[in-house]
């Protein structure tokens, strides 16, 4: 028969695009390998202003 070896995942390049970024964890005493997300902002924050009064 044949000896049970641990199965290991490959390692998966980063991931990319326009406003996520994907990287690949280590894997935990299991063997789950997880995935970390990283948002970029897409959108503008202005500091708000009391409008002029009349």
């Amino acid at each position: 028969m044949s000896q049970a070896t641990p199965k290991k995942r490959p390692a998966v390049p980063e991931g990319k695009t326009r406003f996520l970024t994907t990287r690949q964890k280590a894997p935990n005493e299991k063997g789950y390998v997880g995935y970390d997300t990283i948002w970029e902002s897409f959108q503008k924050e202005a500091p708000y202003t009391t409008p002029k009064r009349p």
